[in-house]
């Protein structure tokens, strides 16, 4: 619970860093727009993913269903080329200014993956929102994020037993916002680190409120750590 909820800011790094990066990064897109939107390299294992998760939808329509197992295969293959063509060395070495600390290897690959065209969501997204519901659109965003809104969002009900409608309402609309703009990141690792910047917000929202963040952590940490001892002592 204690990796859940480690703090890492990236929204005043992006734009500290974009004046240093942004000409480098704005041919980068030009060049790779039109392969990324119409990227035709899916792998094996992209189209298995793509048709899994279109299937676990159990649409009865079959070119609704093609249409969407496209529109994810495409945006699979175009989160990944993007990735593996721009390393996180392509964004300049400096410190994030919200901490004062060095720049890590994820901080920067974070930002250089931020940077890939806004087609390539967009064009996920319309296919998404015009075919399927609501709530199928969230299944198949969950499916890219390994079902993380619904389970950071017991992390939270845990440490704070007593939340409130309004505060787990806030914190949803938090983690949404995560998890569709995590989507377009390649590795678990980046998927979290997008996460990250939402559950900051959370936290301060909780603070703002009258909670005490740390504290309450501290609490669910403490009562933990009693309940292992406890079970320890009586087997």
């Amino acid at each position: 619970m204690n990796h859940i909820f480690q703090k890492i800011s990236f929204a005043v790094t992006y734009l500290a860093v974009a004046c240093i990066a942004a000409p480098v990064m704005a041919q980068q897109a030009n060049d790779n727009r039109s392969v990324l939107v119409t990227s035709g390299g899916a792998d094996a294992s992209t189209e298995k993913k793509a048709a899994e998760w279109t299937a676990s939808l159990q649409l009865t329509d079959a070119a609704k269903a093609k249409r969407v197992q496209d529109a994810i295969t495409v945006h699979l293959v175009a989160v990944r080329d993007w990735h593996n063509s721009h390393p996180f060395t392509l964004t300049p070495a400096g410190i994030n200014p919200a901490t004062g600390n060095k720049l890590s290897d994820m901080d920067r690959q974070i930002i250089v993956c931020s940077s890939k065209p806004a087609a390539v969501h967009d064009s996920l997204m319309k296919t998404l929102k015009t075919e399927l519901d609501t709530a199928q659109t969230e299944a198949i965003l969950d499916k890219y994020t390994i079902g993380k809104v619904a389970f950071t969002l017991k992390g939270y009900q845990a440490i704070v037993p007593d939340l409130t409608a309004k505060e787990e309402a806030e914190i949803v609309k938090n983690l949404k916002q995560a998890r569709e703009q995590a989507i377009d990141y390649k590795s678990i690792k980046e998927v979290s680190a997008i996460f990250e910047i939402y559950k900051t917000k959370c936290e301060q929202y909780l603070n703002n409120n009258g909670r005490n963040w740390r504290q309450l952590f501290k609490d669910y940490t403490d009562k933990i750590k009693a309940q292992k001892a406890a079970a320890k002592n009586n087997p």
